[in-house]
């Protein structure tokens, strides 16, 4: 993998670069799209090329293991071939479920204990057998397994979880000098800066990934309920030790304002499951603001979705059309209004590089953040 950065913004420390796999390339600053189980929720693969054209989408570690299972995939040839998707796909490691499944998983020095939220089976995940799941998942962008503290965080734990996620850290790097490659491309290893919401803990964790010599790098433990100012804060912390030659990765990051603001503070890739999970529930991104579009006053509103909208969807189907298949619970408003914020999210990262690229980021960020906090 390589990274050539193009254009720093010279208001703020905005990026626009370009990240090249052997699957092709990566434009920066991107989102994400979140595919966890080898799908992005609700939407077809020619849709989500065709319409929504991500450079780079995301697949979960904990959940292709758990399905369709490690053996699958293999004999699938990797995810890439299981999903027929010929872009880049990044995995996560897991770190994420440390946090999220808390009741269900066990964390010793050795690794994580897990139950199955599926049928209640024990698996054992540790640096080791995380980076052999990810060389047969097949990614192109492969993650370190951490351990993603919860909000809010005692220091002493936080400090404690740190040098764990150090020392697993150096764990996945010796594994992975030791473990071939499955497929006929290479995979990029990105490792993962931790320490919650304690500015000394971020600096030494920052020091000690940037020390490592990845070819990118990621900021956990992030966007688990902290306030946005301190996510902000921590961003900001990192991203001035994190080296300017490599690419860096908010985890899990968030609402259009938190992309834009990050952006500003130096950050490149994002994922977050906001705009697929918030369509499903009737909430439409746009660029001037929020649209709840089951309320009572899209009823007989036949404008378009969204004039502005970058989809087929926008255009076709009216306000008061996808408010209708919401209130009859058709599966199609959830895919509408799924494939819509994916669109906007898309559209949002693109036209901030090329502000970024203009020269005037900084004025546009700042008016796109007033009209995007709005309730239509």
């Amino acid at each position: 993998m390589t990274f050539d950065l193009k254009v720093t913004d010279s208001q703020t420390k905005a990026r626009a670069g370009k990240i090249t796999t052997d699957h092709g390339v990566i434009e920066t600053p991107i989102f994400m799209p979140v595919g966890t189980v080898a799908s992005v929720k609700g939407v077809h693969q020619r849709e989500l090329k065709e319409e929504i054209n991500p450079d780079v989408i995301l697949g979960n570690t904990y959940h292709l293991y758990l399905r369709p299972q490690t053996d699958v995939l293999e004999k699938a040839g990797g995810l890439h071939k299981f999903m027929n998707w010929d872009r880049n796909i990044l995995t996560d490691s897991g770190g994420y479920q440390v946090y999220s499944l808390s009741a269900n998983r066990k964390i010793k020095e050795e690794g994580v204990k897990f139950k199955s939220h599926i049928d209640g089976s024990y698996h054992f995940f540790t640096p080791e057998n995380v980076m052999e799941i990810q060389r047969t998942i097949g990614a192109d962008i492969i993650m370190a397994f951490d351990e993603c503290t919860p909000y809010p965080c005692d220091y002493r734990y936080a400090k404690r979880s740190m040098h764990m996620t150090h020392r697993w850290l150096d764990r996945c790097i010796n594994h992975l000098e030791k473990t071939p490659l499955k497929y006929d491309y290479d995979q990029a290893f990105f490792p993962i800066v931790q320490g919650s919401t304690y500015k000394d803990l971020r600096q030494q964790s920052a020091e000690y990934i940037a020390n490592a010599g990845a070819v990118g790098n990621a900021i956990g433990g992030l966007s688990v309920g902290e306030p946005a100012e301190e996510m902000y804060a921590m961003t900001e912390v990192v991203t001035a030790i994190l080296p300017e030659d490599k690419p860096r990765y908010l985890m899990g990051v968030g609402t259009p304002i938190n992309i834009l603001e990050n952006i500003a503070l130096g950050v490149d890739m994002f994922d977050c499951v906001m705009p697929t999970r918030n369509a499903r529930n009737g909430m439409l991104f746009t660029a001037h603001g929020t649209i709840n579009i089951k309320n009572l006053k899209w009823r007989e509103d036949f404008s378009p979705i969204d004039e502005m909208g970058i989809t087929f969807v926008d255009t076709e189907y009216s306000k008061a059309y996808l408010r209708h298949l919401f209130t009859v619970n058709e599966l199609l408003g959830k895919q509408i209004a799924t494939i819509h914020n994916l669109g906007f999210y898309m559209w949002l990262v693109r036209e901030a590089r090329k502000h970024i690229l203009a020269g005037d980021f900084s004025t546009w960020k700042d008016m796109m953040v007033k009209q995007m906090d709005n309730r239509l």
